[in-house]
């Protein structure tokens, strides 16, 4: 093996992968040395390799700053002496530990521990074995929810878009109806003063709310803008910003106390993260820059003379941007309340993408967290024959070993404030990401190797204290292992109709496996009436995209096939329906989803209302009018139509309160 390959599997990296097809690829040294390079590792030359190596090697021969175990197993310590120890509890605590040729007895008390030894601190985690599941909430029942992409929902009021006094509304109507969940789509801050910056998927920190989802009417501004079928974000943010400026205005000074408070509470991050907003609102509308890279240079640095210069001349702009925090906080907390007072014994489930923007708030302000020149995404496979770069990075791993692993528990924390449960988007990203060096394509990437165990075992430790279920988006080509990793944690995993399929056809439901959530579909792909009726297929003809189908005919073709095998295996007495009928489909679909074995059933709200279009198209921009679209009506009066009921009907028969 070549010293190139050698530096790379020491930096983390997997210079062969094995594609969807089960065939093995071998990453190219030039990306190997592009990649190398962008993690600090320089490779253009023997001695460069070399250097790094021995950097490399002189790094991991230092103890560790955090150690993880499982709780009631031996701590294993990069030494081999024996002697005595200090262990400080995270309760304050402190009692001295014997160390036996580097192992410590194991400790029976979870949590985030120090322990001191020959002057060196490591921050010890000891975690539960397993995250809160289902069974901890409710011991026997199988349940259901739905999910909801925030924007969509409609209220009485005439807003633009959907926020979170619509969600309240929404888990009100569904809990009274025997769901004891809703799933949500992210609720990362973004970047308000970019109206054209609206995929809840590149956000920019998942440590903060979008503001844009408080609701000013609270204090008297309400909403006159009309509320179409498809969202105008360009002209609906500006003018929800103009009435959040008007509330601020209007209340400040009643509120100057509780903001204060606020603000102590959030310390130096909360402080970073309203800065940041200022500085992109003012930089945006100057020159047009959309990421701090593109702001004059004594701009880089959070703590620079030229930053709080500007942040002490823009104040009360910087106060704004708290001000929205702490609304979409309060309005959030009610949101979740509202859900567990309709009788939800989950509420909330809170979507966790799988990386940032890294022109953010948290690239800016905690640059060393992240990956640097470096994008996140997906090999090819032969869905994607040219990879996905999804111009959004993710944590570095190095960075998060040296940090303690302290922006992942943040982040992780933020998610769960509000909620009975997450989702974790691109679960994969947990053991390995895939990495492409900014301006490459995708297929010039490689796999770099996550802490799998440590991170595994800081969700099972934040589940267990906040009493909130994990589940784990498992969709694609499946590491080796890590289905079986999931099991063991009690984090579950995602079984989508669609894919719920062997060589006989589409999988009973009775051998859905019970470790997973039950689902007829996700954002990204067709609903149960567009997938019938054949409306993806439209798209991908209309728009021009790669089908594995050589023509349209083909692919319809298929799909009759296709409809014919699901319509044999969720209903057997009746005639197939036509194509334009799906109706009966929709019906079947969900009864067959819920009488899996798995603990939570979760339906698209776009299902529960037999809707064609999804709300989101993967690998278009503006051809398809992703996050965008409105529910038909109000969620009351959604689910007070009579299919609507019927379906909840089966859903609390198959699955009862």
């Amino acid at each position: 093996m070549s010293s190139l390959r050698n530096l790379a599997i020491a930096a983390g990296l997997q210079p062969e992968w094995q594609d969807a097809a089960g065939s093995r690829q071998t990453v190219p040294d030039d990306a190997l040395q592009a990649i190398l390079d962008r993690l600090g590792h320089p490779s253009a030359s023997e001695k460069q390799i070399g250097d790094s190596l021995a950097a490399i090697e002189a790094r991991n021969a230092r103890s560790p700053r955090f150690v993880s175990v499982d709780m009631g197993d031996p701590i294993p310590l990069a030494t081999t002496v024996s002697g005595n120890a200090e262990l400080m509890l995270e309760d304050g605590t402190t009692q001295s530990v014997a160390i036996d040729r580097g192992m410590v007895s194991p400790i029976n008390k979870s949590g985030y521990h120090r322990l001191e030894m020959q002057g060196e601190v490591i921050d010890l985690l000891v975690a539960p074995r397993r995250c809160y599941t289902v069974v901890d909430a409710l011991p026997g029942r199988k349940l259901w929810a739905p999910v909801v992409q925030i924007p969509s929902l409609r209220t009485d009021a005439p807003n633009a878009f959907g926020d979170f006094a619509s969600l309240a509304e929404a888990a009100r109507a569904f809990g009274a109806r025997g769901a004891d969940a809703l799933a949500i789509s992210p609720t990362h801050a973004l970047f308000p003063a970019d109206a054209s910056r609206y995929s809840p998927y590149a956000p920019s920190s998942r440590q903060f709310l979008n503001g844009l989802y408080g609701d000013p009417s609270a204090f008297g501004v309400v909403s006159d803008d009309p509320a179409p079928d498809l969202i105008a974000w360009q002209s609906a943010i500006p003018a929800k910003l103009a009435r959040f400026r008007r509330a601020f205005s209007e209340v400040f000074a009643e509120l100057a106390e509780m903001l204060a408070a606020f603000r102590r509470e959030g310390g130096d991050a909360l402080e970073r993260h309203a800065e940041f907003d200022a500085l992109h609102a003012h930089f945006f509308a100057t020159t047009g820059a959309k990421g701090w890279q593109h702001w004059p240079a004594d701009y880089h640095d959070p703590a620079s003379p030229t930053v709080r210069s500007f942040v002490a001349e823009h104040a009360e702009d910087v106060t704004f941007y708290v001000f929205l925090q702490w609304l979409a906080r309060r309005d959030l907390d009610v949101a979740q309340r509202a859900a567990n007072d309709a009788g939800m014994a989950i509420g909330l489930i809170a979507d966790l993408a799988v990386g940032m923007d890294p022109g953010g708030s948290h690239g800016w302000s905690r640059r060393g967290d992240l990956l640097t020149g470096l994008s996140i995404g997906a090999p090819p496979d032969p869905l994607g024959p040219d990879g996905q770069n999804w111009g959004i990075t993710g944590f570095d791993p190095q960075g998060l070993r040296e940090s303690g692993f302290a922006p992942f528990i943040a982040t992780i924390r933020a998610a769960l404030a509000h909620a009975g449960g997450i989702r974790i988007d691109h679960a994969f990203g947990l053991r390995r990401l895939w990495v492409v060096p900014e301006g490459a394509s995708a297929a010039d990437g490689a796999y770099l190797d996550m802490p799998f165990d440590d991170l595994m075992r800081i969700i099972a430790m934040e589940s267990q204290r906040a009493k909130a279920i994990v589940i784990g988006e498992d969709l694609g080509t499946v590491p080796d292992g890590f289905r079986e990793a999931m099991d063991a944690r009690a984090m579950l995993g995602m079984r989508v109709l669609w894919f719920e399929r062997d060589a006989d056809g589409f999988v009973p439901p009775a051998r859905w496996s019970p470790d997973a959530v039950a689902m007829t579909g996700t954002h990204d792909l067709a609903t149960v009436a567009g997938w019938w009726s054949g409306r993806d297929i439209g798209w991908t003809w209309d728009l021009g995209r790669k089908s594995e189908a050589p023509d349209e005919a083909a692919d319809r073709a298929r799909r009759a096939e296709d409809r014919a095998a699901l319509w044999s295996a969720i209903d057997t007495d009746t005639p197939q329906p036509a194509p334009d009928d799906t109706a009966p489909v929709v019906d079947a679909a969900i009864a067959h989803v819920a009488s899996t074995p798995c603990a939570l059933a979760i339906l698209p709200i776009e299902d529960l209302a037999g809707l064609i279009e999804q709300p989101n198209l993967p690998g278009t921009i503006d051809e398809h009018p992703n996050w965008r679209r409105r529910m038909p009506d109000t969620t009351e009066a959604l689910l007070t139509r009579p299919d609507v009921a019927a379906r909840i009907d089966t859903l609390n028969a198959t699955r009862p309160a």
